[in-house]
C-alpha cells in the first residue's frame, strides 16, 4: 500500500511563489523552510509569473476554460496510471522502496522520472531523497571555486579539482563538475563547445568578426554570474554597453529561469533605446525564443558567440571580477535584499565614479553620455 501524495492549497502555493519572486531567500532556503523540493518551488514561481500576464490581459475566463480542460486531461491520465500500476502491483509489492527506486532510469529517452515513479509505486520525493540543499561544506567549496575561477577562468573541473586538493580540500572531479554546473561556470579556453545550449533554440550568426566598435549603443552584451552569499547563492545578469563598459541594467534571481534576463533586457531598452547589435553566448537563457523575440520586436540584430570567440566575454568578465573583489567578497551578504542593495550601490559607483583605465581615466557613464546625450539622472 502506497502513501497518498501530499496536496497543497492554492493559498500556500501563492505564498511560497511570492517569497520566491521577492528573492529575499534562496530556493534552497525556501525548500528547507517549507519542507518542499526545489523543483516544486521553481515550478510554482514560473506559474505565478505566467498567471500575472493572464490576469492583466483580460483572458481570465479563457484561462479558466483551459484549466478545466487540463483537469479533464489529468483525470484521464490518472485513470491510465491506475490501470498501468495495477498491472505491476503484484510483482512490486514484494520489493522495498529502495529497490523500486533503483529501477528508475533518470536518463530514459521516453519516460520522465515522474512517470517512472508512478509506475513503480513510489513518490518522486522518495526517489530524490527529499529536498536537496547545498551543505555548508558545499557552499564553502563553491565560494572557493568562484574565487579561483576569477583568477584562472580557463580551469575546467579537472584542473579545479587539482587546485582544491592542493589547498587541502578532499574533493573529486565529479563533485567539482556538479558544483561548477550549479554555479553556471564553464572554462573559457578555446574549444568547440564553450556553453551548454538548448537543442531546440535557434542560434544566430556571429556578427562582430570584422567590426570596429567605436561608439556607444553600437553593440550591447549580456552575461550571467554566480553570486555567493553567507548561507546560499543567487544569480546575477547584467546588460552592458560594449564601447563604454556602462552597466545599463541588471537583475538578481534565485533560479536560472529566463524571466530575470528578460526583465533586465526590457529595462535597458526602455531607458536607453535600442542598440544596433546585441551579442551573447549560446546559453539557453539567451537563445530562448522569449528572450530573442524581445530583441527582434525592437529591430535589434542578434549576434551569438561561436567557435573560437571565447574572448568576446572578456569585458563583462572583468566587470564580474571587480564586482566580486570590491563588493561581494568583502561583505558576505546575508539576505537577498542586502545583496541587491549592495550590488546596486557598487554598480552606481562603477558607472559614475570609478575611473576606467581603458577609457582614459573617464567613467563608463561619462563615455556613454558623451555621445548619446542621456541625462545624468537617468
Amino acid at each position: 500500500m502506497t502513501g497518498k501524495r501530499k496536496r497543497y492549497s492554492a493559498e500556500f502555493k501563492a505564498k511560497v511563489a511570492l517569497e520566491a519572486l521577492r528573492g529575499e531567500q534562496t530556493v534552497a532556503q525556501l525548500a528547507a523552510k517549507h519542507g518542499l523540493h526545489q523543483t516544486m518551488i521553481n515550478a510554482w514561481k514560473k506559474q505565478a509569473v505566467e498567471g500575472m500576464a493572464t490576469v492583466f490581459s483580460g483572458k481570465a475566463e479563457a484561462a479558466d476554460a483551459a484549466r478545466e480542460s487540463e483537469i479533464d486531461q489529468l483525470h484521464a491520465k490518472i485513470g491510465q496510471l491506475v490501470v498501468e500500476r495495477g498491472f505491476f502491483a503484484s510483482g512490486l509489492r514484494a520489493l522495498s522502496v529502495r529497490a523500486r527506486g533503483d529501477m528508475i532510469e533518470p536518463d530514459h529517452p521516453q519516460l520522465p522520472i515522474t512517470r517512472q515513479c508512478a509506475l513503480v509505486g513510489i513518490s518522486r520525493s522518495a526517489f530524490y531523497g527529499g529536498p536537496r540543499t547545498e551543505s555548508a561544506e558545499s557552499l564553502a567549496l563553491m565560494r572557493a571555486i568562484d574565487g579561483q575561477f576569477l583568477e584562472t577562468p580557463w580551469y575546467g573541473s579537472r584542473q579545479m579539482a587539482r587546485h582544491l586538493r592542493r589547498e587541502g580540500h578532499e574533493i573529486g572531479r565529479k563533485r567539482v563538475r556538479r558544483l561548477m554546473a550549479r554555479m553556471g561556470l564553464a572554462a573559457i579556453y578555446q574549444r568547440p563547445k564553450t556553453t551548454v545550449r538548448h537543442p531546440q533554440h535557434r542560434i544566430f550568426p556571429y556578427l562582430l568578426r570584422t567590426m570596429t566598435i567605436d561608439r556607444p549603443d553600437q553593440v550591447w552584451c549580456a552575461d550571467i554570474t554566480y553570486i555567493p552569499m553567507r548561507r546560499g547563492f543567487l544569480y546575477l545578469v547584467a546588460i552592458m554597453d560594449w564601447h563604454s563598459r556602462r552597466v545599463l541594467s541588471w537583475r538578481l534571481s534565485n533560479t536560472m529561469e529566463v524571466d530575470f534576463c528578460i526583465e533586465a533586457l526590457e529595462e535597458a531598452l526602455s531607458r536607453f533605446g535600442r542598440p544596433g547589435i546585441f551579442n551573447t553566448d549560446q546559453g539557453s537563457q539567451f537563445t530562448s525564443p522569449r528572450f530573442t523575440q524581445v530583441l527582434l520586436d525592437a529591430g535589434v540584430q542578434l549576434s551569438m558567440d561561436g567557435r573560437g570567440r571565447w574572448m568576446d566575454n572578456v569585458f563583462i568578465e572583468r566587470l564580474w571580477r571587480s564586482l566580486k573583489y570590491e563588493c561581494i567578497y568583502l561583505n558576505a551578504f546575508e539576505t537577498g535584499s542586502e545583496t541587491r542593495a549592495g550590488i546596486g550601490r557598487w554598480i552606481t559607483y562603477y558607472n559614475r565614479t570609478r575611473p576606467h583605465s581603458a577609457l582614459g581615466g573617464r567613467t563608463p557613464e561619462e563615455v556613454h553620455m558623451a555621445c548619446d546625450g542621456i541625462n545624468m539622472a537617468a
